[in-house]
């Protein structure tokens, strides 16, 4: 019904529809439902209601496209705008479409060669290279504190040299702690070294570390050479200096009693310099020694006016006591520090021990008869204390002898003999007494009376050391008054 009903209406649509609408299709839906619709209603429907209703719902849909057109313009102008580009576009997005799936197969392709030339599971060097990066990436704040061991370990010395030149206790304790902390952060960076010994960065770090620690082992011999040295504060150098050069303490002879080491020598040569320059600044004092001695040599035995020697005797008296402090102060320090370096007990030669025998070499022939040969061809070296006592004796017993006789007062020469004798007898309790050194202080053209006034001052000082015995002691009584009295005869 709807088909022939549409062909009816067939020419007054294409009249009454503008050319720029098309004619609707009768297989439309819409078109359809209404020819139907238009079928099933009477004629008086169809010439007064029918009319009326679409009036009334193509006004109904006018508002209604106002209604949208007023609420969503923006909308809809944007919609044409891409509606009059989507033409354009479309064509474009399909060749670009066709060159993305012609290139496929070339990424696959580059993609497949890059996995197998970065494949973890064979030797690759940009891999190597990209790990080692990573690695160095994640441990960047360590590196950087191994490469700042060195100027760590600058700063902790040189805050030590700093802190030990004041002779405060917080400036002591401050040095102590710089210094240990110091030989610490040596000891970790050899280790560093021995963990990797193959590393050229770590060859440098160690290089420089070595170059630090030789400025310290300055430091610490220098500090062995200042004034006002304490036992303590020696003994702790001294222990830093065998962490520092080990060398020197290892540094033992076969042919030497001694076990200290090159230590030991090291200790008396800076004690022995801080001791010249003590006695250097005598020198005003011994250039007026030294005109009196000139003055005395102009004089000779053309008279018998002499110079009394008062400068002298100042010189002598100020040196004597100096030397004494500090003679008695090196040695003590010294056997505290280094007590292997006493004397020990003498091997026996008739010891049949197998152990001695294997360890004794066989001494030479050299064409002698073995029972003509001595026990030792060289004998073992003394230690380097003993030598050191002799030398001072030697620096002493020269200086004495050359000014002493610019004191020509009986009183001033004993005193100072007296004075010799106090210090030789307080080098004597540590195994160094010197006291007969003044047999031979006496001028040859005095003879027997020079010879009269040392065993005099040795009488002398033999019976006040006596007294101060008995008085140290505590001995009261007749005996001891006996031994005072036996004591006076024997001066007399």
């Amino acid at each position: 019904m709807a088909e022939p009903l549409y062909e009816l209406l067939v020419p007054y649509l294409d009249s009454s529809s503008p050319e720029s609408q098309a004619r609707p299709s009768p297989e439309d839906a819409v078109t359809i439902d209404y020819l139907n619709r238009l079928s099933t209603l009477s004629i008086a429907d169809l010439a007064d209601n029918e009319p009326q209703s679409l009036s009334h719902a193509s006004q109904s849909n006018v508002r209604t496209l106002q209604a949208l057109a007023k609420r969503s313009h923006k909308s809809i102008v944007a919609s044409a705008d891409h509606l009059t580009t989507l033409g354009a576009t479309l064509p474009s997005l399909s060749k670009d479409i066709q060159e993305l799936r012609d290139g496929l197969p070339g990424v696959e392709t580059e993609a497949s060669r890059f996995a197998q030339k970065y494949s973890k599971t064979l030797d690759n060097p940009a891999l190597d290279r990209r790990r080692r990066a990573l690695m160095l990436s994640r441990n960047v704040d360590r590196v950087s504190d191994i490469l700042d061991m060195p100027t760590l370990l600058s700063s902790a010395i040189s805050s030590s040299s700093g802190n030990a030149s004041q002779p405060s206790a917080g400036g002591t304790a401050a040095s102590v702690g710089n210094y240990a902390s110091a030989l610490d952060l040596y000891a970790h960076i050899k280790r560093i070294h021995t963990l990797y010994p193959n590393l050229s960065v770590i060859d440098s770090i160690i290089a420089q570390a070595e170059e630090e620690m030789q400025s310290m082992k300055g430091q610490l011999i220098a500090s062995l050479q200042t004034q006002g040295v304490k036992l303590a504060g020696a003994m702790r150098t001294i222990g830093w200096l065998r962490r520092v050069a080990p060398e020197l303490d290892e540094q033992r002879s076969s042919n030497t009693s001694s076990s200290e080491g090159a230590l030991g020598a090291l200790f008396l040569t800076c004690r022995l310099s801080n001791l010249l320059s003590m006695l250097a600044a005598l020198d005003p004092l011994r250039e007026l020694a030294d005109q009196e001695t000139r003055r005395r040599t102009d004089l000779g035995k053309a008279s018998d006016a002499r110079p009394g020697g008062q400068q002298t005797e100042r010189y002598l008296k100020r040196y004597i006591e100096i030397f004494r402090e500090q003679s008695f102060a090196i040695i003590s320090m010294h056997k505290s520090i280094f007590p292997s370096a006493l004397p020990g007990p003498i091997p026996n030669p008739d010891n049949d021990d197998l152990e001695v025998k294997l360890r004794t070499p066989k001494k030479p022939s050299f064409g002698v008869d073995d029972e003509q040969l001595p026990e030792d061809l060289i004998q073992p070296l003394p230690s380097a204390l003993s030598t050191f006592t002799m030398h001072l004796v030697e620096l002493l017993a020269d200086t004495l002898q050359s000014y002493l006789p610019n004191i020509q007062d009986r009183a001033s020469r004993d005193s100072l003999l007296t004075q010799v004798l106090y210090c030789a007898g307080s080098l004597g309790r540590l195994g160094g007494d010197f006291g007969l050194i003044l047999s031979l202080l006496q001028p040859e053209e005095d003879g027997e009376a020079g010879e009269e006034e040392w065993v005099e001052v040795m009488k002398k000082h033999r019976v006040q050391a006596s007294r101060l015995e008995l008085l140290a002691s505590g001995v009261g009584g007749k005996s001891a008054n006996t031994a005072l009295r036996s004591a006076s005869s024997i001066g007399s």
